[in-house]
């Protein structure tokens, strides 16, 4: 598989007032296309200002990121962004907000509309459409974010510990439901957790770092059968081994 996305050689420091911080040192990793990756690592490595950079929204760091074969200088269209939390507009109906962003990115057009109701009606929201955030389930909220983020046809999906909120069973179906959307419609994932069982029940490869300053200390390739779901994979006999694999790693 061809790299989507490249750091390479990539430092962050954080600046207050009293102090900077090198939260990130010569971090250098790869993630193909077509593959869903996860982040793990300490408390307070820098994890998600990882994803804040590749999205475009940290700048002044050093060394390269490359997206799509090419130096990425600023925020790109092709690179969606779902948050801890779903975001989604209370007063806005479900709809509205999966149309929202085409709607600031001036893509609102009958083609992206029409992709944006296929997705609703594909993956369970047809009846809800009409229904505002309160009215839907934790799961059901998280599935309708998802949708806006693909929605605007991203190439790469970055993913921000969006299951923390839910409740664990409700977790384990949407970590199943999302990981089911995200192959389905063909999309490459990078995934921040703190959770090393989510991690393994999603992953094709797992990049963990180190203490900050971050750098990665190992990258492991799962080596799961392709058509198990992450339930699934949590029921393998390989799931414990990557769990302590992963937990010595972290510990």
């Amino acid at each position: 598989m061809d790299s989507l996305l490249s750091l390479l050689n990539v430092s962050l420091n954080y600046h207050t007032k009293q102090k900077e911080t090198l939260a990130v040192k010569d971090l250098s990793f790869d993630v193909s296309s077509g593959e869903f990756a996860a982040i793990i690592g300490p408390s307070g490595c820098g994890k998600t200002s990882i994803l804040s950079l590749i999205a475009g929204l940290i700048k002044g760091y050093g060394g390269d990121v490359f997206f799509d074969g090419e130096k990425l200088l600023k925020p790109s269209e092709k690179i969606g962004y779902m948050l801890q939390r779903d975001e989604l507009f209370p007063w806005l109906t479900i709809s509205e907000n999966v149309y929202l962003p085409l709607k600031i990115k001036r893509l609102y057009n009958k083609e992206n509309k029409d992709l944006a109701d296929e997705l609703i009606k594909k993956y369970g929201l047809i009846d809800f459409c009409d229904f505002y955030p309160n009215q839907l389930s934790g799961g059901m909220r998280q599935r309708a974010a998802l949708i806006r983020t693909l929605a605007a046809s991203p190439e790469l999906l970055l993913l921000d510990e969006p299951f923390s909120a839910l409740d664990y069973q409700t977790r384990l179906v949407v970590c199943n439901d999302v990981h089911g959307i995200i192959k389905s419609e063909n999309k490459t994932a990078l995934l921040v957790t703190h959770d090393i069982s989510e991690a393994v029940s999603l992953s094709d490869k797992i990049i963990v770092l180190t203490q900050r300053p971050a750098k990665v200390k190992n990258c492991y390739i799962l080596d799961f059968d392709k058509d198990l779901t992450p339930i699934e994979r949590r029921e393998s006999d390989r799931f414990s081994q990557w769990f302590e694999t992963l937990w010595r790693d972290l510990n």
